[in-house]
């Protein structure tokens, strides 16, 4: 899938369904909101949080002072809900409509979450185009948390192929400048009840770039 597709589809997906109807929603953004505080403690330090769309992770954050924060989707329309949803707060965020394969980091994060992005990349180039921006996109000593559905998690979402992982799996992917210091498994319930299985995996930058 291109990366126009790819937008096409994620505009499509905000355009015509609600919250409650997709099946990654969470009114509660947890672990990820569980592993970015416990990976940095400073509420100015930098945080993106690819394929974010209309999660509530942002709101989350802010919530708890943080005030450097990126989010980073295909979709205009998913940021559109969640910027309306934070309302005032919205001005102090960097909203980007981009897709994670051609988008050009402007600097180094100190953390990078993506929760569930990387994995509908089926396609080497893709996986490659992705790591690339990673690398450049979190800082020397910084943390990625990256999740994706685990091995035993669903093969699609929203009619899309996913690539499953488990915590090694995603560590050699994403390659030896990037050091798995933890671990998460999770079982995601969505809003009508079904049980999805993932994994959060965290890496730390190396210093040595």
């Amino acid at each position: 899938m291109t990366a126009p597709d790819r937008q096409s589809h994620w505009q499509t997906v905000y355009q015509t369904k609600g919250e409650q109807q997709v099946s990654w929603s969470q009114a509660d953004p947890q672990p990820s909101l569980r592993l970015i505080e416990s990976a940095v403690a400073d509420r100015h330090a930098s945080i993106v949080d690819i394929g974010g769309g209309a999660s509530r992770l942002v709101d989350a954050l802010l919530a708890r002072g943080f005030d450097a924060l990126t989010v980073l989707d295909l979709s205009e329309a998913a940021l559109r809900r969640a910027r309306e949803r934070v309302g005032a707060a919205a001005s102090t965020v960097q909203w980007i409509a981009a897709d994670a394969t051609v988008w050009q980091p402007p600097q180094p994060f100190d953390v990078w979450h993506d929760r569930a992005a990387f994995h509908f990349l089926v396609e080497p180039r893709d996986r490659d185009a992705y790591i690339d921006r990673l690398h450049r996109g979190v800082r020397a000593g910084g943390h990625a948390i990256i999740a994706t559905f685990a091995l035993d998690g669903p093969e699609k979402c929203s009619g899309l192929p996913v690539q499953r992982y488990d915590a090694g799996t995603l560590s050699r992917t994403i390659g030896p400048a990037f050091e798995l210091i933890a671990e998460v498994p999770h079982q995601h319930v969505t809003p009508w009840g079904a049980t999805q299985s993932f994994q959060f995996s965290v890496l730390r930058r190396s210093k040595e770039g």
